[in-house]
């Protein structure tokens, strides 16, 4: 036998080889095309790109009707459906008049947070502003299951007591939280804290 000869033989390997990549490439474009077909592929949503500023007024507690005011206005970037984006807020207080009670508060809505929509609907775009005052936020005074709002005005009379309770957010910190249509992503897009936070 002339292994020399054998080993110079290169005639069969190039159809083998040929054959080898063909069923490579069509696996991977098979992969590639049935991913995108049952829907693996698909595009993610991501957080629009927008810049929000905040302009807080810290009222004093100790005299009647000075909720704290935060108003936020979208400066720049990508314009975003009202919908989409709500807040988030956490330390927010409930302070009497004479500064002698605080209570925590939530941020009113069904879900715990307060939407952009609920306070000013359509596209949130540079220059739209809304403000967060004592009349979206709520509380539980004294345990009685009553959901008041934090805006100044009298509503403990209990126990004799006149003051006012108004909402603080010096404590507070505030997210703008979007969420993508389908519910399935959501991301924080900026976020605020309180002088005392």
């Amino acid at each position: 036998m002339k292994i020399r000869q054998l080993l110079a033989d290169d005639g069969a390997v190039s159809p083998v080889i040929g054959v080898i990549l063909m069923v490579a490439i069509t696996v991977i474009l098979a992969a590639v095309i049935g991913t995108f077909v049952l829907g693996l592929g698909g595009q993610t949503a991501t957080a629009p790109q927008a810049s929000f500023s905040f302009d807080f007024t810290d009222n004093d507690q100790s005299s009647t009707d000075n909720a704290d005011v935060l108003s936020i206005t979208h400066e720049s970037g990508t314009a975003i459906s009202s919908e989409r984006l709500t807040f988030a807020v956490s330390g927010a207080t409930a302070v009497d008049a004479d500064e002698s009670t605080s209570a925590t508060l939530a941020i009113a809505g069904t879900s715990g947070d307060t939407s952009w929509d609920d306070l000013s609907s359509g596209t949130v775009s540079a220059g739209n502003t809304v403000t967060l005052d004592g009349g979206d936020f709520l509380y539980d005074l004294d345990g009685d299951s009553t959901s008041v709002a934090a805006d100044g005005t009298n509503d403990d009379t209990s126990g004799g007591d006149s003051d006012e309770e108004a909402l603080d957010l010096s404590g507070a910190t505030v997210r703008i939280v979007w969420t993508s249509e389908s519910g399935e992503n959501s991301a924080t897009i900026q976020t605020w804290t309180g002088p005392e936070a």
